[in-house]
């Protein structure tokens, strides 16, 4: 009878079954770059590019604001994290509220109220010529919003984030067989 030597068999089965068991939180990983890449980009990317609508107004506040889309004080960027990571599922997400809507774009339309206040004196021109509005006191009311809100899309199913997983989960496994 003759003795097979299965070590290495155990071995490589032992590291395959290792890297399986990392790549829920390894793909979790990439796919929260991968969102976090889109603000930098300021771009979707699926089979192709696809730039972010622009901006209708630079942001007030001179050089210290920055004019980075959906980037203000980067709230929304750092709050893309992983919800769940598990041999099944893998999803990442964010807790900010205007997330959405951020996404996926719509329209806001609601009623909001507008306290009173003390609005200070200016100059402007209106027809051509220079005209001074004193200080006066603006009484509260109710305003309707509607307005309207671009997809700018940082989340969500891509064929560029896939070919990534797919590449990464191949090396994994190819790593683990030598």
């Amino acid at each position: 009878m003759t003795k097979i030597d299965t070590s290495d068999f155990s071995r490589k089965v032992d590291k395959v079954l290792s890297a399986y068991r990392k790549m829920p939180n390894e793909i979790a990983a990439i796919a929260v770059e991968f969102s976090k890449e889109r603000f930098r980009e300021q771009a979707w990317l699926d089979v192709t590019k696809e730039s972010w609508k622009p901006r209708k107004q630079r942001r007030k506040g001179g050089k210290n604001k920055s004019q980075t889309l959906l980037v203000n004080k980067g709230t929304l960027k750092r709050s893309i994290r992983k919800v769940l990571a598990n041999e099944n599922t893998i999803i990442i997400g964010t807790n900010v509220k205007y997330a959405q809507i951020q996404n996926d774009g719509g329209v806001i339309r609601e009623s909001v109220h507008i306290k009173d206040f003390e609005r200070k004196a200016y100059t402007r021109l209106r027809q051509g010529r220079k005209e001074t509005v004193r200080a006066h006191k603006v009484s509260s009311h109710n305003r309707q919003m509607n307005i309207r809100i671009p997809a700018r899309p940082f989340l969500g199913v891509s064929y560029t984030l896939e070919r990534r997983i797919y590449q990464h989960i191949t090396a994994s496994f190819m790593r683990a067989l030598k």
